[in-house]
């Protein structure tokens, strides 16, 4: 079933229309390719005559603890590198002795690793990237693993960590080298964007500092205390690109060459892996909100109001992306968006 173009054309411009955000592009599809697609609004409300286009490039925030981490710590698992339910300082010596080493990959994919739930980077270590990977990976737990599950933006940037000891590459070259370049996502890349490219992606948030909206560089603070590549945010990307990734999920024959990951961690992480805790985790996929995980529509978001569903079930994907960030941090006008064009895909 293609959903109705005309009815997600008007939420979305009824979106644009209550500023929730300047502008969107969606795409919707399934294993055979995209069914659907559009753009609606403008990339910057101050300048009208630059409309939002279908190969605008987005800061897609959260969305980089898929494309980077999330399939890169899938490569290594699927290449027998990578244990899920050994502790840590069973085979990584940056963790061992210190309270990390107690958790396990599966903890850390489900938010049960018991890591503090905030980043605090710069307060709590500095500036120096050295100090923060040692402070990150040294520092107490909060609670113990599997003990609840509680979202944290730590569990990525620490399996970012880990995919970089065991590649022995940098996180930015892993995922290019192992899943972006053999999908063909040839504008998928970690910020900051290169002159030439910037004007080509939506702002976001104003940068104080500046007095101008983000344009290019990464929203999320620690990506950008990083140099713009960590587990937590940082990539840049289309809905092209991503429609590229999400086809591959249901129909690994689509990719132009085989990345780093297949059918099978697709299939281990699209499953429950909290039994009765809530919220309910896949591995750093969740059932979208207002579904039951028996309906199998798996979600990740981004905090610049970005978003990715998938239902290998109902064979079919979904894309939202907007710099609602641009507006406002206040999640719930966007919130209702997503799950109105959410029900409108897969309902």
């Amino acid at each position: 079933m293609t959903p109705s173009t005309d009815r997600i054309h008007q939420l979305l411009t009824d979106g644009v229309r209550d500023q929730v955000y300047p502008g969107a592009v969606w795409a919707v599809g399934d294993a055979a390719g995209t069914r659907a697609s559009g753009a609606v609004g403008v990339l910057d409300p101050a300048k009208p005559d630059e409309p939002m286009l279908p190969d605008t490039v987005f800061d897609v925030a959260s969305l980089t603890k898929i494309l980077a981490v999330w399939s890169t710590i899938g490569s290594l698992w699927e290449a027998g590198q990578l244990p899920l339910d050994v502790p840590l300082d069973g085979f990584w010596p940056e963790v061992s002795g210190h309270p990390l080493g107690q958790a396990t990959a599966r903890n850390l994919l489900t938010h049960t690793a018991g890591v503090p739930l905030r980043a605090q980077l710069r307060n709590l270590y500095g500036t120096d990237p050295t100090a923060i990977r040692e402070g990150v990976l040294h520092e107490a737990l909060y609670r113990r693993p599997g003990e609840a599950v509680e979202y944290t933006d730590r569990a990525a940037l620490i399996l970012g960590y880990l995919a970089e000891h065991l590649s022995g590459q940098p996180l930015d070259q892993l995922a290019a080298e192992r899943i972006w370049q053999p999908l063909g996502m040839g504008t998928t890349r970690f910020g900051p964007l290169p002159a030439d490219q910037a004007p080509r992606s939506a702002p976001t948030e104003l940068d104080q500092d500046t007095g101008s909206h983000l344009r290019g560089t990464a929203h999320d603070f620690s990506a950008r205390l990083l140099g713009g590549v960590c587990g937590i945010a940082g990539v840049f990307s289309t809905t092209d690109d991503l429609a590229r990734f999400l086809r591959y999920m249901l129909d690994p024959t689509a990719a132009p060459a085989q990345p780093g990951f297949g059918p099978p961690w697709s299939e281990e992480s699209l499953t429950v892996h909290t039994g009765g805790m809530k919220p309910t985790r896949g591995l750093f996929w969740h059932p979208a909100p207002g579904t039951d995980p028996a309906d199998h529509v798996w979600v990740h978001y981004g905090f610049t109001g970005t978003g990715m569903w998938i239902s290998p079930k109902q064979d079919r994907w979904a894309i939202l992306l907007t710099n609602k960030l641009y507006y406002t941090r206040d999640r719930q006008p966007l919130t209702d968006v997503r799950d109105a064009f959410r029900g409108l895909v897969f309902d």
